[in-house]
């Protein structure tokens, strides 16, 4: 399928700055549609869940707009942004207790094994915010033409924790999954914890490889 024609749908989860994720795949000559309809999301060839906030106010908002079961439903390639791929996980611990002390755990999509905990990272300053390395070993279409150790541009100051699902990692105080795929019956699923819509070259070259799969 010629990439251009594609009909590629952003997911609209009221909680990202969209104009900049359309843009980096205007970029690469595809037009996406923006979208939280039913009917566009089932009838897309590709499927991006961005995000940006609280994974609280996200499911919340994913709740509200109907969408849990269509992207657990979807059979489509689907690739997570930053807040977009920790929503694919099992659960988060983003939000805390009353007691300040202990963490409620958010219920997540579950679509790929792990929990979303707070990173920690010695006496690194939180939030992650800029440039830093990947690291893999993997051959999977998703990582093709980019190397092992190249630079992508993170914000957050929760991560998912290795897992088998993990494609790449980064290091900040501790490892943890850069990007991830799912496994199984899942494995049309993927997300990435840094912003490729922000990350130069190798950011355009993943979401090429994203639309290529």
């Amino acid at each position: 399928m010629d990439v251009s024609k594609q009909k590629l749908v952003i997911i609209d989860t009221g909680c990202a700055n969209l104009a900049s994720v359309r843009m980096a795949f205007e970029r690469l000559g595809v037009q996406p549609r923006v979208s939280r309809e039913a009917a566009d999301i089932e009838q897309a060839d590709k499927l991006i869940l961005p995000g940006v906030g609280t994974a609280v106010a996200a499911m919340k908002n994913l709740n509200e707009r109907g969408l849990v079961p269509l992207i657990r439903a979807a059979k489509q390639p689907l690739l997570g942004f930053c807040l977009g791929m920790q929503m694919l996980a099992e659960a988060s611990e983003e939000s805390m207790a009353a007691d300040g002390k202990t963490h409620a755990l958010i219920d997540c999509l579950g679509i790929v094994p792990g929990r979303i905990k707070l990173m920690e990272v010695g006496n690194l300053r939180l939030p992650h915010m800029g440039w830093n390395q990947i690291e893999h070993d993997e051959t999977h279409p998703l990582l093709k033409g980019i190397p092992s150790g190249s630079y992508f541009y993170f914000v957050h100051s929760y991560a998912l924790e290795v897992t088998e699902a993990t494609l790449a990692t980064c290091d900040y105080g501790k490892p943890f999954t850069a990007i991830v795929g799912g496994v199984a019956e899942r494995s049309n699923f993927f997300g990435a914890q840094f912003h490729p819509e922000r990350s130069g070259a190798a950011g355009a070259r993943l979401l090429q490889n994203f639309l290529e799969l």
